[in-house]
């Protein structure tokens, strides 16, 4: 099993940065990828980027450019770096680590850290 956990949500005003954290415990494999999701209010859960154990990454269009992933695997820590920042960000955003196993994925999730944003 694997637990994650989140830090590093705030307020912060548009044009702000803030940074996440999501510190994993338990035993992490090379086939495991990580990411990011976000929950505005109201809304559903979507994917925002993604990172592979060997650092390949993937964003989400609105987001790219402005966010940045990141991954220690020595310290089983991923980094979510988030630059001019807007209300349209706001959300509660979740720590995922997927682990692959043939034809089926597990999923792992954090608590979830709010990020919110004033205009």
């Amino acid at each position: 099993q694997v637990q994650l956990v989140e830090s590093g949500g705030g307020l912060v005003q548009a044009g702000g940065s803030l940074r996440l954290s999501c510190a994993a415990s338990g035993t992490i494999f090379s086939t495991d990828v990580m990411a990011w999701y976000r929950q505005p209010p109201g809304k559903t859960r979507d994917l925002v980027t993604s990172i592979t154990y060997g650092g390949k990454t993937w964003y989400e269009s609105s987001v790219s450019g402005r966010f940045t992933i990141s991954r220690d695997n020595a310290k089983n820590t991923m980094y979510l770096h988030m630059n001019n920042l807007g209300p349209e960000d706001t959300a509660v955003y979740f720590c995922n680590l997927a682990r692959p196993f043939y034809d089926v994925t597990s999923n792992f999730w954090g608590q979830g850290t709010q990020v919110t944003v004033s205009s």
